[in-house]
């Protein structure tokens, strides 16, 4: 069956292979699949169409979860996702080969640590497809989507953040959450900036100044579960949002540490309370994870760093 764009008045059923809503919901306990939430993809092996305005393209369940996963963390290592068959993502062949000839998503070569790896960053094709298989929400807090590169100069830290979020989120499924979504520094620090300037939406002659103090900064932060200090708000590199055991809404900080961080900046994401994790060259340490990436580094006595 067709899914069409919803932006188009004539929506298509979803076929079989899709799964219900419900089945989406379920799927909240496996780490790689809460991107997929408010999505209505394939799920099965066979490729099913989607339909996107007037293009037409043919996706598996694995590979509607590689688009949303490199959507969602803007920037993923081939080697950390699966295909359809469990085996790490190979730029010449499967499910990979499928999605970049398509259209969908962009690759290159990359040099981690020591590590030659493929880098997957999504296209504007790729990200039209996920917002059209975009399930209808009375949520706002829906999963959020990104196309291309941020920071070139940053990509080998990005790169951990997927691998730091599987293994922060297998330990929280260990304990019973209920994975909801996960977010980036991007989205919070665009929040952020809106709180700053709503002031100035008022004020035709503002020059764009933020004219909030310090002590509504510290409001502000305290509101969104942040840390502030001195008028100055910390971010994490990742927050996981869930809910618990007892189904009460929780949420996790996640900080990718590289040898980079040092001095004042280190000290500070120290205080933070984010949950930490170290990493050297293409290595993060901790532990196993059903998702792929590096081994656990015995070097290393922690995972977590605090």
């Amino acid at each position: 069956m067709w899914r069409d764009d919803p932006r188009d008045d004539d929506r298509a059923r979803a076929d079989r292979s899709r799964g219900t809503s419900g089945e989406a919901r379920s799927g909240n306990t496996d780490p790689r699949e809460v991107v997929t939430r408010d999505l209505d993809v394939p799920r099965g092996r066979a490729r099913a169409r989607v339909r996107v305005r007037t293009q037409t393209y043919t996706l598996r369940g694995s590979e509607a979860r590689t688009l949303a996963t490199v959507g969602a963390f803007r920037v993923v290592a081939a080697g950390d996702l699966r295909d359809h068959r469990d085996r790490p993502l190979d730029p010449r062949s499967s499910d990979l080969k499928h999605l970049r000839e398509a259209g969908l998503v962009r690759t290159m070569p990359y040099l981690l640590g020591r590590t030659r790896t493929t880098v997957i960053t999504l296209a504007a094709r790729g990200r039209d497809v996920l917002e059209a298989m975009r399930r209808d929400s009375p949520d706002e807090r829906t999963q959020t989507f990104y196309e291309g590169l941020r920071n070139p100069r940053e990509l080998a830290h990005d790169l951990m953040v997927y691998r730091a979020y599987l293994r922060a989120a297998e330990r929280l499924v260990e304990g019973g959450a209920h994975l909801r979504r996960v977010v980036l520094d991007d989205e919070l620090k665009r929040e952020y900036q809106r709180f700053l300037q709503a002031p100035n939406r008022r004020r035709p002659d503002s020059d764009g100044q933020p004219l909030r103090d310090g002590d509504a900064i510290e409001r502000w932060a305290i509101g969104q579960k942040l840390p502030g200090e001195d008028g100055h708000v910390q971010f994490p590199d990742l927050r996981i949002e869930y809910e618990d055991r007892d189904g009460l809404a929780r949420t996790e900080d996640v900080e990718v540490e590289t040898p980079h961080y040092r001095g004042a900046h280190a000290a500070a994401k120290a205080r933070s309370g984010f949950t930490r994790y170290r990493s050297a060259g293409g290595r993060l340490g901790g532990g196993s994870s059903r998702g792929g990436g590096s081994p656990f580094d015995p070097g290393y006595a922690e995972d977590v760093l605090s």
